[in-house]
C-alpha cells in the first residue's frame, strides 16, 4: 500500500496568518462574532457546535508528487465505499447532528442507536408484559411467541451493534507503565469536572517570552526527489530528529550536534512512543534510493537508544522468502510492533521475535496503536466487504484480550488512544475534507464493548488522522480525563477579517460535549498537542503580527495559562508559520518548543530560510 502523498512544503494561506493580501471589501452585514455557540451546556441529544457562518477555508495547494526516494508500495487504494451514515445500514436518513439517523420501518438498522448514544439507548424495548394482565388474553400461545421474538430481537440487536467480544479477563494491577506517550490518557484523581487533582508537571515561567534556541537547516536532497524525514523525540538531554538516512541528536538549548546514527536508507516511519529507559523504534529502507530503484521497501526495523545515541539492533521479517515492507511501527511496554498489508509482527526489546504473519491467516494486522496498551487494527474480508476488528492484545504474547468489530464496509481506522481506547474512522467517506475522521468510537478495553460513538463532522472539527497506513498518526487532538479534546474549524472572529476557533471536550462515556470551551482569541487558532497530567497542552498559531503560543488548559476549569510565547518579528514568524500542526511535528517540554518538517525535497532545500527544525525556549 502506498504511503499518503506528502503535504505541501508551505502551509495553506489561511486567514490570520501573515499580513492581509488583497483585502476583500467589507461585508454589507457584519459577520456574527464568536462562531459556533459553544458557551452554553449542550442540550440533550445535541452537543455539537453549529456550522460556521462563513465558507470553509480554501483547500491547501496540491502537494508535490513524491519522486524517487519516497517509499513505494502497493498501488494506491481506491476510495472507500460510499456507505450510508450511521452504522452502515441502508435506508438511513440523515438527521440533525447528534440525533439518531432515521431508518424506515422494516429496513435493516431500524431501532439502532445514532451518533453519540450509549449501547442500548434507542433500541426497541419489550414494553409488552411477560405475564398475562387483567383485560388481556390468558394462556397466550401466540402472544407468548410474540414476546419471545421481541426479547430475542432486543438481545440480538444489542449483540450485533455492541460488537464486543471478551476473550479473557484483563487485570489492571495499577503498576506504572514503562512507556511514555506524547498523548493519551493520564492517571490521577478526578475532580468531578473532567480534570484531575494532580494537574500537570509543566509550570508557567516567570516570563513566558521565548527566544529562538537554534535552527536546523534543511538537509541537501540529491536529484529531484522527496525524502521522508519523519520522527522527532525529546529526552532529558537531547532533541532528536531524523534526517536523510540518519538520526541526529542535538543539545536541547544550544542546538549543538551531540551524536549521529547513520542508516542504510531513509526513515519511513517512526514510533511516537519512548520507553522509560529512552528506547524507541523506527522503520527505514535497506539502501538509498536511485533512479533505477526509487524505493527498496521499508523492511528494516530498528531499535534506538536515544539517550546513548546508538542503534541497538536491526531486524527484518520474511514471508515467502522475501522481506516484508512494513507501513507503521509502535511501542507498548517492551514490545515493538509493526503492521502492513501482509500482516503484523512484533519483537521484544531484546530482539526476540514474538509473532509474525501466518500464511494460513485469512485476516491480517494492518497496524498497531501503542503506549499504555497495545491495540491491533485487524482487517478481515475483501474490499467493500471489509470488517475491522479492534483488538486489545497482550504485548508479550499477542493474545487477544478483547475485541470490538466495526460495521462492515469501514475500510480504515486510526487508533487515537489505547487507554482509554478511542478509535477514529471516516465512515462511508463522509468527512469530505480529507481529515480521515467522521466519527470517534470509545471502546471498553476489557470487554470490547462500544461505550459511545461521537459524531465529528469534518466541516465543524479540525483534527486529522492518517489511518490508511499510519494507524496511530492523529494530530490536533488529545485524550485524557476520560475526555476527547477537539479543535473546531476556523470561523469569523470579532475583529475585522480575523479568524479564530476553540477547543471543546467530549465525554467518552456519554458521547456528549461537557460544555467546556477554550477560545483561541482573535487571529489565533488553537490545537491540542498532548496531555500533561489532567491538563491539555495546546499550540496557538499566531496572526500576522504576533508570535505563536503554548498554553496549558486546566482540565477542570478550562482556564488557560501561557507557558511560552514566540517572538513576533517577521523573520521568526515566517519560520514558525512555515510549519503547521497539520503537516509538521510539534514537541513541547520543560519550557521548550520544537517544530520540524516531515518531508525534505530539493525544492524545499533550495528556498531561503527553509529549515528542517527550529527550537524555542523561555529563559
Amino acid at each position: 500500500m502506498t504511503q499518503p502523498p506528502p503535504p505541501p512544503q508551505q502551509p495553506p494561506q489561511g486567514g490570520g496568518f501573515g499580513p492581509p493580501q488583497d483585502q476583500p471589501q467589507p461585508p454589507q452585514t457584519p459577520p456574527p462574532a464568536g462562531g459556533p455557540n459553544l458557551g452554553k451546556a449542550p442540550e440533550p441529544g445535541y452537543g455539537y457546535p453549529q456550522a460556521p457562518q462563513t465558507p470553509p477555508p480554501a483547500a491547501p495547494p496540491t502537494p508535490p508528487q513524491p519522486g524517487y526516494g519516497y517509499p513505494q508500495g502497493a498501488p494506491q487504494p481506491a476510495q472507500p465505499p460510499q456507505a450510508p451514515p450511521g452504522y452502515g445500514h441502508p435506508g438511513q436518513q440523515p438527521g440533525p447532528y447528534g440525533q439518531p439517523p432515521t431508518v424506515p420501518y422494516g429496513q435493516p438498522g431500524y431501532g439502532q442507536p445514532g451518533y453519540g448514544q450509549q449501547p442500548g439507548y434507542g433500541y426497541p424495548q419489550a414494553t409488552v408484559p411477560l405475564q398475562p394482565q387483567p383485560g388481556q388474553p390468558g394462556g397466550g400461545g401466540k402472544f407468548n411467541a410474540q414476546v419471545a421474538i421481541i426479547v430475542a430481537a432486543v438481545v440480538a440487536i444489542a449483540l450485533i451493534v455492541g460488537g464486543g467480544v471478551w476473550y479473557s479477563s484483563s487485570k489492571d494491577d495499577g503498576k506504572k507503565d514503562d512507556t511514555a506517550s506524547s498523548g493519551g490518557a493520564t492517571g490521577g484523581t478526578t475532580d468531578g469536572k473532567g480534570g484531575t487533582a494532580t494537574g500537570g508537571k509543566e509550570k508557567p515561567p516567570a516570563d513566558p517570552g521565548a527566544k529562538v534556541l537554534f535552527q536546523v537547516p534543511m538537509p541537501e536532497v540529491k536529484n529531484d526527489s522527496t525524502v521522508v524525514v519523519n520522527g522527532s523525540w525529546l529526552t532529558d538531554k537531547a532533541y532528536v530528529k531524523s534526517g536523510i538516512a540518519e538520526l541526529l541528536g542535538y543539545d536541547r538549548t544550544k542546538g549543538a550536534k551531540l551524536w549521529s546514527i547513520p542508516l542504510d536508507g531513509p526513515v519511513c516511519q517512526a514510533s511516537r512512543h519512548v520507553t522509560d529507559d529512552g528506547l524507541t523504534a523506527i522503520l527505514h529502507q535497506p539502501a538509498m534510493p536511485t533512479k533505477a530503484e526509487p524505493s527498496h521497501g521499508c523492511s528494516q526495523i530498528a531499535l534506538v537508544d536515544l539517550d546513548a545515541g546508538k542503534k541497538l539492533w536491526t531486524k527484518t521479517v520474511e514471508a515467502g522468502g522475501d522481506p516484508i515492507s512494513f507501513d507503521n511501527v509502535t511501542i507498548s511496554g517492551k514490545t515493538i510492533a509493526v503492521g502492513s498489508t501482509r500482516g503484523g509482527a512484533a519483537y521484544d526489546v531484546s530482539g526476540k521475535l514474538l509473532w509474525s504473519p501466518k500464511p494460513s491467516d485469512s485476516c491480517y494486522d494492518a497496524g498497531y496503536g501503542g503506549g499504555e496498551k497495545l491495540v491491533a487494527v485487524r482487517k478481515c474480508g475483501s474490499y467493500e466487504q471489509r470488517q475491522l476488528h479492534i483488538q486489545t492484545i497482550d504485548p508479550k504474547s499477542g493474545k487477544v484480550i478483547s475485541e470490538y468489530r466495526m460495521a462492515e464496509g469501514i475500510e480504515y481506522a486510526s487508533v487515537v488512544s489505547t487507554n482509554p481506547l478511542v478509535v477514529a474512522a471516516d465512515v462511508g467517506d463522509s468527512a469530505g475534507d480529507g481529515s480521515g475522521i467522521s466519527d470517534f468510537f470509545s471502546i471498553d478495553n476489557k470487554t470490547g464493548k462500544l461505550r459511545t460513538r461521537i459524531s465529528a463532522p469534518g466541516e465543524q472539527f479540525a483534527a486529522r488522522c492518517e489511518g490508511i497506513t499510519r494507524i496511530e498518526y492523529c494530530s490536533q487532538l488529545a485524550v485524557g480525563n476520560d475526555r476527547l479534546y477537539l479543535p473546531t474549524e476556523e470561523h469569523d472572529g470579532t475583529g475585522k477579517y480575523s479568524q479564530t476557533n476553540e477547543i471543546v471536550a467530549f465525554d467518552l462515556t456519554t458521547g456528549k460535549q461537557t460544555g467546556q470551551r477554550a477560545d483561541a482569541g482573535d487571529g489565533y487558532t488553537i490545537s491540542p498537542l498532548r496531555m500533561d497530567g489532567g491538563n491539555v497542552i495546546a499550540y496557538k498559531r499566531p496572526p500576522y503580527d504576533k508570535g505563536g503560543q503554548i498554553v496549558s488548559i486546566d482540565g477542570g476549569s478550562f482556564k488557560q495559562t501561557t507557558l511560552l510565547e514566540n517572538p513576533a518579528t517577521d523573520q521568526v514568524r515566517d519560520v514558525e508559520t512555515s510549519m503547521s500542526p497539520d503537516y509538521s511535528e510539534f514537541l513541547y517540554g520543560d519550557g521548550q518548543l520544537y517544530m520540524s518538517k516531515v518531508y525534505a525535497s530539493k525544492r524545499s532545500a533550495g528556498r531561503d530560510k527553509e529549515y528542517l527544525a527550529v527550537g524555542f525556549g523561555t529563559s
